[in-house]
């Protein structure tokens, strides 16, 4: 079994520690890391938009990723949340077996 990152924007730190939260305690992920701080520019609703954002890199499965990809759309504010899986490359391998052990699937 593989394992991934994803890569999500929140709006808040507020909205970044829900989902997080939410995340880890449904063990759909064994840990997130909040980024606070970002600044994006993006093109929505037909022109340039700027804003602060909030990054949320979770670790889990990659059989998990589609489930954990619905969850996060369940409880995001945004119209098109930003949710990107990247593939786990090479590590420590006491690590991933931690999240193979942490995550639901794995039970």
């Amino acid at each position: 079994m593989a394992e991934s990152f994803l890569y999500v924007t929140c709006e808040s730190m507020e909205q970044a520690e829900s989902i997080g939260r939410i995340l880890v305690e449904e063990r759909l992920v064994a840990c997130v890391n909040l980024l606070d701080g970002m600044k994006s520019l993006y093109w929505w609703d037909g022109e340039v938009q700027q804003g602060s954002e909030v990054v949320l890199i979770a670790k889990t499965m990659d059989d998990l990723v589609d489930r954990v990809t619905d969850r996060i759309k369940e409880l995001h504010s945004y119209e098109v949340p930003c949710v990107v899986a990247l593939p786990m490359i090479g590590g420590n391998p006491d690590y991933f077996t931690w999240i193979h052990r942490e995550t639901r699937n794995s039970r």
